[in-house]
């Protein structure tokens, strides 16, 4: 026997309906809604800024190289696949979460695509494995952190290095070719003078920014991620989301893994090493708070971009990897420690 709710008291407004989002929750017109939304505008131009300076400085030290039509090409080939994943990455940090498998996954959907019996069907069952692989390594994490209770960061660690054996172990730990021709020539090609994996990539974005700003389910993802109990108290069915959640993210790397096979023309379980560094550090670049319920794709493209202009420029100058992974370090660092403190400066002025 269901308790009806309490009837609004006389001059009060109405409870809210929607259970997407908790009842204490601050609508768009208040003020620290406005003063929230101009400080991620003043970030997202910070960020620009920061692009815009990397940009100058690629010029500057390769102006033969650097702005080529080439080497820009370059840029947005690499930056798609990775940004794909970042895309799904986002969404696990907006629920307080956190997924270190992104890059085995894509070795293993890469690897289970480009068998031989997997190829013997066609590029359009490449295409589905691939897809149903990535989707299912994220719900097998979604589950058993949502249902099964174990922490994200030991279930991801655990399918970090389960996939990346997996991935081992069908291929024999040896690169296997992709020998459709329907499938490079498609993948590889260019529409409107763009390449079609810089085209995918922006189909995945614009699907992933209206499922968050314009969905419930978006709407649902940043309720759970600012407060897990409020949301289950408001009717979400937290569990449930969590585990969609992973699905979600998985399924980005399913496509992720597809455009590196398209990129290499080959699969292998070395494909996405350093993804989950490289994600999550796009991530938080782009203003998504560790602490969840806070964030934006906008600010993810942009630390996409970011990171890939920073291993061009590296990459130009004949620097060493290990020098940029530093400097990918430093740049997390510094991120996080900038969040903790505008996190500090809101509670302080939450107070006063």
């Amino acid at each position: 026997m269901t308790e009806k709710p309490p009837a609004p008291v006389l001059g009060q407004d109405a409870p809210a309906t929607d259970p997407a989002v908790p009842a204490d929750a601050p609508g768009p017109a208040t003020p620290r809604a406005g003063g929230a939304r101009r400080a991620w505008d003043v970030r997202l131009l910070g960020l620009l800024g920061v692009l815009v300076l990397l940009c100058a400085v690629g010029y500057a030290t390769r102006p033969d190289a650097f702005l080529t039509e080439g080497n820009i090409s370059t840029i947005l080939r690499l930056a798609a696949a990775i940004g794909v994943v970042s895309v799904g990455m986002t969404f696990v940090v907006l629920t307080a979460g956190i997924d270190l498998s992104v890059g085995s996954v894509v070795a293993l959907a890469s690897v289970w695509m480009t068998t031989v019996a997997t190829q013997s069907y066609g590029p359009v069952v490449m295409v589905l494995c691939a897809l149903l692989v990535g989707l299912g390594a994220g719900l097998v994490n979604g589950v058993l952190i949502s249902y099964g209770r174990v922490v994200p960061f030991i279930t991801t660690l655990a399918m970090l290095a389960s996939a990346r054996g997996l991935a081992e172990r069908i291929s024999g730990r040896r690169t296997q070719v992709v020998e459709s021709p329907e499938f490079g020539a498609f993948f590889r090609g260019s529409l409107l003078g763009v390449p079609v994996l810089v085209w995918l990539f922006a189909l995945v974005f614009a699907v992933g920014w209206v499922l968050l700003n314009r969905t419930t389910f978006g709407r649902r993802t940043l309720a759970v991620g600012g407060n897990a109990e409020a949301a289950r108290l408001a009717g979400i069915n937290v569990r449930r989301h969590i585990a969609l959640v992973y699905a979600l993210c998985g399924l980005c790397c399913g496509i992720a893994a597809i455009m590196v096979v398209a990129r290499t023309n080959s699969g292998a379980s070395t494909n996405g090493l350093s993804y989950e560094l490289d994600a999550i550090a796009a991530v938080v670049i782009g203003g998504t708070a560790l602490a969840g319920g806070r964030g934006t794709l906008l600010g993810t493209l942009v630390g996409v971009l970011i990171f890939t202009v920073l291993g061009n420029v590296f990459t130009l100058n004949n620097l060493d990897t290990d020098i940029q992974n530093i400097a990918k370090g430093l740049v997390i660092v510094v991120a996080v420690l900038l969040q903790h403190r505008t996190l500090r400066g809101r509670r302080a002025a939450a107070t006063t």
